[in-house]
């Protein structure tokens, strides 16, 4: 009977692939988004022609060059924190996107896009290499979030100062710096074998920000005021396993597995995957570094209470959270789909998760991804999009304008609808119309393992 049923979920998932969305176009999509987020001097590709370059002056307390990285687009609690780079949230997307473009490379290559998603993933970096000035300093922020809330125009006619914020010794960030690292450490993988010169850089300074926050111990947000108005972390003990355990991988060293197995006490009843929380990520990546049961059966028990038990809005959305509700919703999926990649219920979360994607695409008659489908957000809260081309003016009053933005900002995936499918196209609905890269990244993630196996329509 279970091979008939097993049967029967796989035969649902052909059929229902068979007039379903090409996550090919979508996954090119998201990648055109990351580049209309890019902040500094923009590069000669540039696909997204009309943002320019921007915060060309970003510099440190001793004149260090701050430039480059991403605009994150989405601060929680303030709704228009659109030009600030701030560093936890940033390190977070470049892992997951490190994750999708190591383990499913074959993904991206069938959707003609490994070498924009490297080259995606190489814009946070530098700006990473950058922001490590030494050992043991690491430009955390550049922009504040107070400054930046009152501003509402294109980031390339800011005038407002633009701060930076450090975490060291005497005032520690465990959390962002082994965030940092496992982002490092997870893309020297990527880059070993394409660039094995830039790869070993990205390893000596994952080694050295976990050696940082492995050793002084303290939470980002305890670390300077600005960020509390937006990020504010739970913990760092989830980053310390999360980060030893891409150490681990990226080198073979035991004594970053050790490190993992020192901390996890510490989280081993933490559950759940987010941009604040790692422990599914880190349990995930443990079985399958160590083969270990333990870390197997809690993502088994964790991934079968969210199919089975978690609140669903009525047309069968996942719902975790009222903001970015659907980036909460893919980040269960990404972990769930490298669970069944260890042979945990392999059909049942990969047609979860297909369901979950295919809602996000349009299957409710709206697509929440911008630019895809026949119908999708046009007044996405998203200030450079919102802007028409200069010289005309854009302030407040483009904000309460109801005019569609007047650029596409093509591969978004916005906040999403509330807990009975509820959503409004309105700019000014920051809690379900924002954007923001870390919602992409595991999105993307998911999409590039479902075209890995097969289920994308071209």
């Amino acid at each position: 009977m279970k091979i008939i049923l097993a049967l029967a979920v796989v035969l649902q998932v052909f059929i229902s692939n068979a007039d379903g969305y090409n996550y090919k176009e979508v996954v090119q999509k998201s990648l055109l988004f990351y580049e209309a987020q890019r902040s500094g001097k923009l590069p000669s590709d540039q696909r997204v022609t009309w943002r320019k370059d921007s915060a060309l002056h970003d510099k440190g307390a001793n004149g260090e060059d701050l430039t480059g990285g991403y605009y994150d687009g989405s601060p929680l609690l303030f709704p228009a924190g659109d030009f600030v780079k701030f560093g936890f949230q940033m390190s977070f997307t470049a892992t997951i996107l490190a994750w999708g473009l190591l383990d499913h490379q074959k993904g991206y290559e069938a959707a003609g896009s490994l070498s924009e998603g490297r080259k995606a993933l190489k814009w946070a970096l530098d700006y990473f290499l950058k922001a490590h000035v030494s050992e043991n300093v690491f430009y955390a922020q550049a922009g504040s979030g107070v400054l930046d809330h009152n501003y509402w125009g294109r980031p390339e006619d800011m005038t407002e100062a633009r701060p930076t914020y450090m975490i060291n010794t005497t005032h520690p960030g465990s959390d962002l710096a082994a965030e940092t690292a496992a982002a490092l450490a997870a893309s020297y993988l990527v880059f070993k074998d394409v660039n094995s010169t830039y790869a070993n850089i990205l390893l000596s300074h994952a080694k050295q920000l976990y050696s940082f926050a492995y050793k002084y111990r303290g939470k980002y947000s305890d670390a300077f005021d600005d960020i509390r108005c937006c990020y504010n972390s739970s913990g760092y003990e989830d980053e310390l396993v999360w980060g030893a355990a891409w150490l681990y991988r990226a080198t073979g060293d035991k004594t970053y597995l050790t490190y993992a197995e020192n901390e996890y006490s510490t989280i081993q009843y933490y559950i759940g995957f987010s941009w604040d929380q790692k422990a599914g990520g880190a349990d995930v990546l443990l079985a399958k570094l160590t083969g270990d049961r333990k870390y197997l059966t809690k993502m088994k028990n964790y991934c079968d209470q969210m199919i089975t038990s978690q609140q669903r809005t009525p047309k069968g959305l996942i719902f975790i959270s009222p903001w970015g509700s659907l980036s909460s919703t893919a980040y269960v999926m990404q972990v769930c789909l490298e669970t069944a990649a260890l042979g945990v219920n392999a059909v049942k979360y990969r047609a979860e998760a297909k369901k979950q994607i295919d809602y996000m695409l349009g299957d409710t008659g709206f697509s929440y991804v911008v630019g895809f489908g026949s119908k999708y957000p046009t007044h996405c809260h998203h200030r450079a999009a919102s802007c028409p081309d200069a010289p005309a003016k854009c302030d407040w009053t483009q904000f309460s304008t109801a005019e569609p933005n007047p650029h596409v900002l093509t591969g978004a995936l916005v906040g999403g609808p509330g807990a009975n499918d509820d959503y409004t196209d309105l700019r000014s609905d920051y809690v379900h119309n924002e954007v923001a890269t870390y919602y992409n990244s595991g999105f993307q993630t998911v999409l590039a393992a479902l075209i890995e196996l097969g289920y994308s329509s071209e």
